[in-house]
């Protein structure tokens, strides 16, 4: 992989003029689109929790282009489940990698699987850096839901510092190797990769589309690298980072972009039901 070659292209804006070619959308391929929201600390009652979840689910109908999911406090998976029912998951935003003991405050992946939930995020930036998450806790927490045989969206993503050091697609290697370590090509079916560059989280800003598809080419190529061209071109792989309605039709025509991870704008149901029907369409790409 050459990444010194994908980090010079990251560097300039002038690098992604494309020629006159078009390539649909993922949404249009094999791999289905995949709208995720995380909820973070919000909000602040159980009231508010189950007006959003009602907004939300309202936007997604069966002309709805992709799968959806969101992630919520622990305090509100239940009464965001009672809302939702059965037309899209309902996800913890993290999970311990312990399975029981000692461990204070701690959520287990058994837990949440006898409280019917199925998906757990692992490794947002805003644990790596807040709650000191390693690579290796990220890693445990991978497996610790696999396990359990449920699924997980392993967040990756660079710093503003490694980004403007051209070091993106050696972080984005990283992270992927450690969180992924120990799990089978089998289990690969589990496992979303969301790529959020640190940078754009809650920033107002966003990698645009060129960057983010070149980032999710990187990260592709070092899952087939690891587990072959059609693990590789199976996996989804989001992108996170102030996603937008004005943002989501153009990162969603880019065929590595398979779907997003949406902060903010998932605490308005308006602004999250027009990114759960992002407009498919056709782009122009470089050849």
């Amino acid at each position: 992989m050459k990444f010194s070659i994908a980090a010079s292209l990251l560097a300039t804006a002038s690098a992604f003029v494309p020629s006159v070619n078009v390539e649909k959308s993922s949404a249009l391929f094999a791999r289905k689109p995949f709208i995720t929201g995380n909820w973070k600390l919000n909000p602040s009652t159980k009231e508010e929790a189950i007006a959003l979840a009602t907004s939300v689910t309202s936007a997604v109908t069966d002309e709805t282009p992709g799968d959806v999911a969101i992630f919520v406090p622990f305090p509100f998976i239940e009464c965001v489940s009672n809302v939702v029912g059965d037309k899209f998951p309902v996800g913890a935003e993290m999970v311990s990698p312990n399975m029981k003991g000692a461990f204070t405050g701690d959520i287990s992946a058994p837990m949440l699987k006898s409280c019917g939930v199925e998906w757990a995020l692992a490794g947002h930036s805003e644990r790596r850096t807040i709650n000191a998450e390693t690579d290796e806790y990220i890693n445990g927490q991978c497996l610790a839901l696999i396990e359990n045989d449920m699924s997980v969206i392993l967040c990756i993503g660079e710093t503003l510092e490694e980004y403007e050091k051209g070091l993106v697609g050696a972080v984005c290697e990283m992270q992927l190797k450690k969180g992924l370590c120990g799990v089978s090509p089998e289990d690969m079916s589990k496992v979303v990769i969301a790529y959020e560059p640190v940078w754009a989280i809650g920033t107002g800003k966003v990698a645009t589309p060129e960057i983010a598809q070149s980032v999710h080419e990187i990260c592709r190529g070092v899952i087939s690298e690891m587990y072959g061209p059609q693990i590789a071109e199976d996996c989804r792989i989001l992108y996170g980072g102030s996603v937008s309605p004005e943002s989501v039709d153009g990162l969603m025509a880019k065929p590595d972009i398979d779907g997003t991870l949406v902060g903010g704008a998932s605490l308005d149901g308006e602004k999250f039901g027009r990114i759960i029907n992002f407009q498919p369409v056709e782009a122009p790409v470089a050849v």
